[in-house]
Formats: structure tokens, C-alpha cells, sequence
């Protein structure tokens, strides 16, 4: 993607040499600083308890050095039981204790045999430790200030109690060692540090690229999964998760990435998966993954095409793509209606303009009058075809809002009652699925357009098949525990195996009295809302038609 090259050149500016370190980085660092000194108090104890007369000799105070190297492993342990407890220790505390180890040292230098002695070497360490924890110049002056110690002890010992200008010389050497080591290791910890931090941005960049492909991941129409070769899901987004309602993964399996577990496809997706192994130049046929499912398209591809391990699956609902061409049918059954009506109209107009008037003539017999009633009636019904075409080539966009399915319904079926039972007794049982509470994004109007129109269907029949005029209606949550549901059955006489898959087309009917637009008209309705209106089989008497919804939190 071209995000990547965006990201990857907005890194995080450089950090100075003042605040390459964290607090703490640098606590750790200090941690191990004193862990050493501790070790070092302890050493030169052990020295001293040996055999401390032996020493005489090489001391000028051997009471002082004694007393300043128990002081120094006390100060060291006081520090180190104040770090377990969790102390933090700041810039300021770390400067302070590296310039305490400098004149501390040097103090001991004095108290024993001066500048010549090996533990000059000791001042190195304390100077290279202060220049990688406080780098620039604050490190440079620790080197400063053990040089000039160095030298003075160097000079002290020259005036005072006659040494040679060589210990003057060594001073002086030791002092380029402390420079040379701090110019160094700064130069050293500034190239690291600044490889840290970039290399940190870039691990940021990473991160936000691999977080915003995964909302694009999440966020897409097309359900991509990512299979291994034995059809197990290792990862799936939001979209097929939807799609294969009820065959959802894991959100453990999700993240792992393990490959143990039973399958979690469709059978029928399953099977075509097996047949593109063996045949990649192969296209599946689309499958449902229930019976109340769009039909959908699968595509696959090998993630990695040199392993082959893991396959890529792009699923595509192709009830859009159905859609689309319905779409563009419908706009040309609008021209040709919108171009037609007048014509047809006026003709029919007249038609039955005459007709009546012919019905008011006295001299009617009984054969002229049932032509008449013929030619009212299906007078009526090529009006109805009209009216239903125009309806649905003009049909409005839908406004979706959020509906809490159970007061809604409740609502509709009142409202309804009272407009279809002056006709005749009506029965509608309406129930929700107990825990539920079902809610749609959904043009309000429009579902109850659908209502009425799946109601009137099942109401009609069941007076037809059974005598009595009932229906129910039952709303709940679909198995992926999101998308509500609408199922309406009828005791009608149900549907022929053989006429299922065309009940939805426009035309279509087995009512001589029918226009055959109104099923096509619902699902029509249903997909421009993004929900799915489907006829399920529930073994029963009758038949149920279901309104799967879309997500609540889908944006249509």
C-alpha cells in the first residue's frame, strides 16, 4: 500500500544528546552501576581484612582509607535497598553519586600511596559510567573534575612530600584517558541512541500502519479469511463474520493463530475449498451458508505463493451484485412505464368510463352485465399493475434509523388490527425471543410497508387454507448474537418446492388476482436497507418469510 512509504518516512525527529535516555533506561542503568560499586566496597573490605599491618607501609593514613571504604559500601547499600523498594533515581541523583565515586576515589588515592596507585584506574569507570547515563556536558565535566583531582594529588604529593614530576606526568596521562573515554563513549552512546530511536519510530510507524490496515481489514464489504490448507479459519474480519452467521471463530483462535480445533466453515464453502486445492484454475459455485443467507461468491488465493500454507478466501455477497442489475432493470421499467402510463391510462379510462356507463343502461340483460363485471375487474387489476410499476421505479431513498424492534412491533400490529379487522376477525400473535431485545437500522416507513404487505399475503392465504384469518410474528436475535430478526408465518397451503426460488421475482404469482410485485417490492425494500428478506423452511404448515437485518452498528 502507499501507506506504507508515507509512514514509514514520518518518523519522530532525532533526539538530542540531552534527552536520549528514559527514566527508566536510565534507572536500569544506574541499577547496574551500583551493583558494581557494591562489589567494588566489598572487594577492597576484603583487602583490607586479610591482613590490614601488611598494608602499613603503602598507606599515608590507613585509618582514613579505612574509614572511607566502609563508607563508601554503606552509601552504595544504602542506595541499593533504596532501589529495591523502588526508588527512581533522577538525572540530579545520578550526577551526584558519579561525582561523589569521583572525589571519593580520589580521597582514597590520597589516604594511600597517591596518584601511582592502580586504583587511579577506578576513576575510567566512573567516568565512562557518568558520560552513558548523562552524556554532553555534564559528562565532560566529570572528566574535567577527575583530571584535576588527578593533578592534584599529583602536585600535592610533589610539594608536600617531595614525589617526582613523574606522578605529575601520569596525572597528566590520566587525564587524556578520562577526556579520550568520555569524547568516546559519548560519541558511541549518541550513534546507539539515536539508532534506538529511530528504530523505535519506525516500530511505531509499523504499528500504526498494521493498526490502520486492520480497521481497513475490519471495515471492508468483502469477508476475507485467511485458511490453512486443512480449512481451519486463522483469522477473519467483521464482514465474514457476518456473512457466515453462526460459523464464527474464536477470538482466542483469532489471535493465536492456532491451527487445532474442528472446522469452522460451511460445509458447502468446505467442500469447494477442498476442490480449488486440486483444481486452482476452478470457480466455485456460490453457496448459503443458511438458509435465510444472500447468496456468496468465494475467490481464493494463496497467501504465500512459494509455501502455499495459508490461503487468502474473498467472499462477496452477491445479492449486490443482484441487486445492482435489479437496480438497473428497474431504471429501465421506470423510462418505459413513466413513457407507457399515459398511453395505457387514458385508453383504460375510457374503458371503464364506458363501462359505467353502460351499467346504468335499463336494458341490460343478465350475459351483458357479466361482461361488464369482467371488464371492471380486470379493468382494476391492469390499474393495480400500474400503480404497483410506477411504485416501484419512483421509489424514495431510505432514511435508516435505529428501531427497538419489540415497542415497534407491538405498535404496527395495533395500527394494523385496527385498519384490517373492519373487514373481517383477524388473529396476529406476536412474540419476541425471550432475552432478546431486537434492534434494526431501518427506514421506519418502509418496514412498514414490508409488514403490511407480507401480512396481507399470509392473512389471505390462511383465511383461504384454514378459514380463519391469522398470522404470528416473532422478532429475536439472529446466532451471531447482533442482527435482529422479523419471521412472519401463515397457516396458509404454503409454497411448491418447485416455485421458491421465483417467488421474489417481479411478476411472479400464483394469484390469478395478483400483480406479482409485491414479494419483489419487499425484498426490494429489504436490500435497500441492507437487510435480507428470505423464505425459510420451518417444516410447518404455511409459510415464513424472515427479515434478516444488518448490523445495528452498520452506517447505512
Amino acid at each position: 500500500m502507499t501507506a506504507s512509504s508515507t509512514l514509514s518516512k514520518t518518523t519522530a525527529p532525532v533526539a538530542s544528546a540531552g534527552d536520549l535516555l528514559s527514566t527508566r533506561q536510565r534507572g536500569e542503568l544506574f541499577r547496574v552501576y551500583n551493583y558494581y560499586r557494591l562489589v567494588l566496597g566489598i572487594l577492597l573490605i576484603g583487602l583490607l581484612l586479610v591482613d590490614a599491618t601488611s598494608f602499613d607501609g603503602r598507606f599515608r593514613q590507613l585509618d582514613y582509607f579505612q574509614a572511607g571504604v566502609i563508607s563508601y559500601l554503606a552509601v552504595n547499600a544504602f542506595i541499593a535497598v533504596l532501589m529495591l523498594t523502588g526508588f527512581q533515581p533522577s538525572e540530579r541523583n545520578i550526577s551526584v553519586s558519579i561525582l561523589l565515586d569521583i572525589l571519593i576515589i580520589h580521597g582514597l588515592l590520597v589516604s594511600s600511596s597517591g596518584i601511582t596507585n592502580g586504583m587511579a584506574n577506578l576513576v575510567i569507570v566512573s567516568v565512562a559510567a557518568g558520560n552513558i547515563m548523562t552524556p554532553g556536558r555534564t559528562g565532560t565535566f566529570y572528566a574535567a573534575l577527575a583530571t584535576l583531582s588527578s593533578l592534584a594529588i599529583a602536585l600535592w604529593a610533589m610539594l608536600e612530600q617531595g614525589k617526582s614530576a613523574d606522578d605529575v606526568v601520569r596525572a597528566g596521562s590520566l587525564g587524556i584517558v578520562y577526556f579520550v573515554t568520555a569524547a568516546a563513549l559519548q560519541y558511541i552512546a549518541i550513534r546507539l541512541r539515536r539508532s534506538e530511536t529511530l528504530a523505535n519510530s519506525r516500530a511505531r510507524s509499523l504499528a500504526e500502519l498494521e493498526q490502520i490496515n486492520q480497521q481497513i481489514i475490519q471495515r471492508m464489504r468483502t469477508g476475507i479469511l485467511v485458511l490453512d490448507r486443512e480449512g481451519q479459519v486463522r483469522l477473519m474480519n467483521a464482514a465474514a463474520s457476518e456473512m457466515l452467521a453462526g460459523y464464527t471463530v474464536s477470538a482466542q483462535l483469532a489471535e493465536t493463530e492456532k491451527t487445532t480445533g474442528p472446522h469452522l466453515l460451511p460445509a458447502s464453502l468446505l467442500t469447494g475449498f477442498k476442490s480449488w486445492l486440486l483444481h486452482p484454475q476452478q470457480i466455485i459455485a456460490p453457496f448459503q451458508p443458511t438458509s435465510t443467507s444472500p447468496p456468496i461468491q468465494a475467490t481464493f488465493a494463496h497467501l504465500d505463493q512459494n509455501t502455499g500454507e495459508l490461503v487468502l478466501v474473498f467472499l462477496e455477497d452477491i445479492s449486490r451484485v443482484t441487486q445492482q442489475a435489479q437496480q438497473m432493470k428497474l431504471a429501465s421499467l421506470g423510462q418505459l412505464t413513466a413513457s407507457i402510463a399515459h398511453e395505457i391510462r387514458n385508453p383504460l379510462g375510457a374503458i371503464s368510463h364506458a363501462a359505467q356507463l353502460l351499467d346504468e343502461s335499463p336494458n341490460m340483460d343478465t350475459a351483458d352485465q357479466k361482461m361488464l363485471a369482467i371488464i371492471h375487474r380486470h379493468s382494476k387489476r391492469v390499474n393495480a399493475i400500474i400503480e404497483n410499476v410506477l411504485g416501484v421505479s419512483r421509489r424514495e431513498t431510505s432514511a435508516a434509523e435505529s428501531i427497538d424492534l419489540q415497542p415497534w412491533l407491538e405498535q404496527f400490529r395495533d395500527d394494523f388490527l385496527q385498519t384490517y379487522s373492519q373487514h373481517k376477525p383477524v388473529l396476529i400473535r406476536l412474540s419476541v425471543q425471550p432475552g432478546a431485545h431486537p434492534t434494526a437500522r431501518f427506514d421506519a416507513s418502509q418496514l412498514e410497508q414490508i409488514l403490511i404487505n407480507l401480512c396481507d399475503n399470509g392473512l389471505r392465504y390462511s383465511q383461504l387454507h384454514s378459514g380463519k384469518a391469522k398470522i404470528e410474528i416473532l422478532a429475536g436475535i439472529a446466532a451471531d448474537g447482533a442482527c435482529a430478526y422479523i419471521d412472519i408465518k401463515d397457516y396458509g397451503p404454503g409454497i411448491a418446492k418447485a416455485n421458491t426460488s421465483s417467488v421474489f421475482e417481479p411478476f411472479f404469482t400464483t394469484d390469478k388476482s395478483g400483480t406479482g410485485l409485491g414479494l419483489y417490492l419487499a425484498k426490494e425494500l429489504c436490500e435497500a436497507n441492507q437487510a435480507h428478506l428470505s423464505l425459510i423452511n420451518t417444516k410447518r404448515p404455511g409459510c415464513c418469510f424472515r427479515i434478516m437485518f444488518a448490523h445495528p452498528g452498520r452506517v447505512i
